[in-house]
C-alpha cells in the first residue's frame, strides 16, 4: 500500500469510495437488524432487493468502466475493433432481458429468474478476472490465445445473467405493493437510488484497482461484489413474502428444463459476440420483424388506442439517436480521456462514475420540478421532454468539442469538459428515461403491454450497437483513435442531434394529441400492476402529478 503522504487524486477518491461503501453496508447491517416486518415505512423486502441489486450494479458497471480499456490494452484490439464490440456488447445486455422477462412470467417467477441470473453473472464477472497470456505486444499472438475464448465466455455469462436479473427484480419491487398504495414511487426511488450508489462505487472501486493494480484485482472485486448481492437476496428470502414465486406450481422437470435453455443461450451469445456484423444484421431483421407486427396490431384497433400506438412508435423511434450518443461514454468518450484529457493522475475508468453520482444528485430535482410545473399546468409533454433529451446530449458534444479546441493531440483537454458533457449528458437522461419508460406501460393497450416494453428495451439496444459504430469511426481507417477525427466526428453528431431535437418539439403537439392523455383509463392500459412500472410525470391527463 502507498504512503499517504504520496497519494493522488485517484488514490483519495478510491479512498473516499471505499469509506462510502463500508457506511452503506453498515446501515444496511443496521436495518438488518430490526425485527420489525417494516423499515423505514416500506417492506423489509425493498431493502433486501436493494442491497441486492446495488451490489449487481456495483459488479456490472465496475466491469463496463473498465472493457474498452481492457480490450484495447491487454487484448490489443484498435480503438475502432474495441468500440464495436463494446456497443454489441451491451446492446445485448438490453436484448436479453426480453427472455429472461418471458421466461420468469410464464413460468419461472421472478425470485427463481433473479437467483439464477445472478449464479450465472457471478461467474461471469469470476471468468473476467482470468486474463491468460501476459506481457505480448503483438495482437496477431495476443488473440490466438486461448484465454481469449474464456473472455467471450466471461461476456456471454454476464449478457445472459443479466438478461435474467435485470427486469425481474425491478417486477418484485412493485409486487411488494398493493396497485393503491401511495409508498410505491417512493419505493422505486429507493430502489434507483441502490442502483445509482452500486454503479458511482463500482465504477470507481473496480475501476481504480483493475488500472492501478492489475485487471484481474478489479475484475475480480466485480465477481466477489457480485456474490454478495447473491448472498444478500438468498438470505433475504422471507422477507420478499411469497412474491416473484412461479404463477403456477412449477414441475422440477421444467424448471431444470429452463435452466438448460439459459445455459444454451450462452453458448449462442458466446458465437455471437465474436461477430458483430451478425449482430447488426438480426438487429435490422428483428427490427422491421416488430415494426411489421406492432402496426399489424395498430390497424385492428379503434382510432385513439391506434394513434396511441404511432405516439408509441415515434418515442421509440428517437431511443437509438439519444442511446447512440449518450454510450460513447463507456466507449469512444473513455478512450479519448485517457488519450488525450488531463486527468491528473485520475484512473480513466473513474470518469465513469460521474452520471450515476450526477443522477444521485439531480433526480430529486427533476422529480420535484416535473411536479411543481405540472400543478401549474406548464409541464412538458414526453415527446417535448424527448425533445430537451436531445438538445442537451447534442450540447453537451458541441461543448466538449469547443472546449478541447484544437485537434493537436498535445493539446490536453481539460478536464472541465469531460463534467460539462456527463452533466448535460445527465439532464439529457433525466428528461428520457424515466419518462419513455412511463409513457410505454401507459400508453401501451394492455393485451400488448410487454411487448412495447421488449420493443422499448430492444431499441435502447439498438442506440448501444449504434454508439460502438460511432465509436468504430472515431478509429479512423487505421483503426487508432485521432483527437482531430474524433472531434469532428462529436460536432457532426452534436449538430444532427440538436437538428433531429428541433423536428421532434415541433411535431410534440401533433404527438401529444395521439396520446390522447384525457381519455386513458386503467383497465384498457399495460400500467404499475402489469409492469411493475411507476408513474412518471409528463404523461398524466390532468394537472395533478400524484401517482393513480
Amino acid at each position: 500500500m502507498k504512503d499517504m503522504g504520496s497519494w493522488n487524486e485517484g488514490d483519495w477518491i478510491a479512498a473516499i469510495a471505499a469509506v462510502a461503501l463500508f457506511a452503506v453496508l453498515a446501515i444496511g447491517g443496521a436495518l438488518a437488524m430490526r425485527r420489525s416486518e417494516e423499515v423505514l415505512g416500506h417492506p423489509r423486502g425493498l431493502f433486501v432487493l436493494f442491497y441486492a441489486e446495488m451490489w449487481e450494479r456495483f459488479s456490472y458497471y465496475g466491469m463496463r468502466a473498465l472493457l474498452i480499456l481492457y480490450l484495447t490494452k491487454f487484448w490489443l484490439f484498435n480503438d475502432g475493433k474495441a468500440n464495436l464490440i463494446y456497443g454489441a456488447y451491451t446492446s445485448l445486455v438490453y436484448i436479453t432481458p426480453v427472455l429472461g422477462g418471458y421466461l420468469a412470467d410464464r413460468w419461472l417467477g421472478q425470485r427463481k429468474a433473479v437467483l439464477f441470473g445472478g449464479v450465472v453473472l457471478a461467474f461471469g464477472h469470476l471468468f473476467m478476472a482470468y486474463e491468460g497470456m501476459q506481457g505480448a505486444t503483438d495482437p496477431t499472438v495476443k488473440q490466438a490465445d486461448f484465454a481469449i475464448n474464456v473472455f467471450w465466455m466471461a461476456l456471454a455469462l454476464i449478457i445472459v445473467g443479466s438478461g435474467f436479473l435485470k427486469a425481474n427484480i425491478s417486477v418484485i419491487v412493485g409486487q411488494l405493493y398493493r396497485m393503491t398504495d401511495g409508498r410505491r414511487d417512493s419505493a422505486y426511488t429507493i430502489f434507483y437510488m441502490g442502483v445509482n450508489v452500486g454503479a458511482a462505487l463500482g465504477t470507481i472501486l473496480v475501476g481504480y484497482l483493475g488500472e492501478t493494480i492489475g485487471w484481474s484485482w478489479g475484475f475480480g472485486l466485480a465477481g466477489i461484489g457480485m456474490v454478495a448481492g447473491l448472498i444478500i437476496f438468498v438470505i433475504g428470502k422471507p422477507a420478499l413474502r411469497g412474491k416473484g414465486e412461479p404463477p403456477v406450481p412449477l414441475a422440477r422437470g421444467r424448471e431444470i428444463l429452463l435452466y438448460a435453455v439459459g445455459i444454451g443461450s450462452v453458448a449462442v451469445i458466446w458465437a455471437l459476440i465474436q461477430f458483430q456484423d451478425v449482430i447488426q444484421t438480426l438487429l435490422i431483421a428483428t427490427g422491421v420483424g416488430m415494426l411489421a407486427y406492432t402496426l399489424y396490431e395498430a390497424f385492428k384497433l379503434p382510432k385513439e388506442a391506434r394513434e396511441r400506438i404511432f405516439a408509441i412508435l415515434f418515442l421509440i423511434a428517437l431511443n437509438p439517436v439519444f442511446w447512440g450518443l449518450f454510450e460513447q461514454a463507456g466507449g469512444s468518450l473513455s478512450l479519448y480521456t485517457d488519450k488525450f484529457v488531463d486527468r491528473g493522475g485520475v484512473p480513466t475508468s473513474l470518469f465513469q462514475s460521474i452520471n450515476p453520482i450526477y443522477i444521485v444528485v439531480f433526480a430529486p430535482f427533476f422529480a420535484a420540478l416535473w411536479q411543481y410545473l405540472g400543478k401549474r399546468g406548464l409541464e412538458p409533454s414526453a415527446p417535448a421532454k424527448f425533445a430537451l433529451a436531445l438538445f442537451q446530449v447534442g450540447l453537451g458534444f458541441l461543448v466538449f468539442t469547443w472546449g478541447a479546441g484544437t485537434g493537436d493531440p498535445a493539446v490536453m483537454t481539460s478536464v472541465m469538459f469531460v463534467f460539462l458533457i456527463y452533466l448535460l449528458h445527465t439532464t439529457g437522461e433525466l428528461c428520457l428515461s424515466p419518462v419513455g419508460l412511463s409513457a410505454m406501460t401507459r400508453l401501451a393497450p394492455l393485451h400488448l403491454g410487454s411487448f412495447i416494453m421488449g420493443a422499448w428495451f430492444y431499441m435502447t439496444a439498438v442506440g448501444n450497437f449504434v454508439a460502438g459504430k460511432i465509436g468504430e469511426a472515431t478509429g479512423g481507417e487505421s483503426g487508432e483513435m485521432s483527437k482531430e477525427l474524433t472531434l469532428s466526428i462529436y460536432a457532426t453528431i452534436g449538430w444532427w442531434t440538436i437538428g433531429i431535437g428541433a423536428v421532434v418539439l415541433m411535431l410534440s403537439p401533433i404527438v401529444k394529441r395521439w396520446m390522447h392523455l384525457d381519455t386513458l383509463e386503467d383497465g384498457e392500459l399495460a400500467g404499475t400492476e402489469e409492469l411493475a412500472e411507476p408513474q412518471a410525470a409528463g404523461v398524466h391527463p390532468g394537472r395533478d402529478p400524484s401517482p393513480r
